[in-house]
């Protein structure tokens, strides 16, 4: 078995906290809030995977502040965010740095969350029932492909 940490910032709704907790509870992961905690040794782990609620079309400042601080060198990373559309490429960004650091890309998992940032607001949200049980299932299925 893959020793694993996910570092995560949820801050909305708690929609990407839903996604690790989802893993967690069939698999035995590290997990470290990345507005929580700002500096972790990395080195021991297999498998480092970095997830966010998507704030302007990237990963929360805190998420890409924590893997440009401490990924070490030539580790497996993956990505996982929620997002009102899932419609760019939102982890560019977060690949751009992981690569600087020689990491080994093992892909991403997305999904849409509960979103009622802005004018949402006004009208009750979009996305309402999301993350839903399929997409949380399809998060622990991902996981899975990863350390099969």
């Amino acid at each position: 078995m893959k020793k694993t940490v996910i570092i995560y910032a949820s801050t909305h709704h708690g929609n990407t906290r839903k996604l690790i907790e989802a893993i967690s509870e069939k698999y035995q992961i590290d997990i470290i809030d990345a507005i929580e905690q700002k500096f972790a040794n990395l080195s021991e782990y297999d498998l480092i995977g970095f997830a966010s609620g998507i704030d302007f079309g990237k990963f929360y400042d805190a998420v890409e502040q924590f893997l440009k601080d401490n990924l070490p060198e030539n580790k497996a990373v993956f990505f996982m965010y929620t997002c009102a559309r899932d419609d760019k490429d939102f982890t560019y960004t977060m690949r751009t740095e992981a690569l600087k650091r020689n990491a080994i890309l093992m892909g991403k998992y997305g999904c849409r969350g509960y979103n009622t940032y802005g004018v949402w607001k006004v009208i009750g949200g979009m996305n309402k029932h999301h993350p839903t049980k399929k997409e949380l299932d399809g998060a622990v299925k991902y996981y899975e492909a990863l350390i099969e």
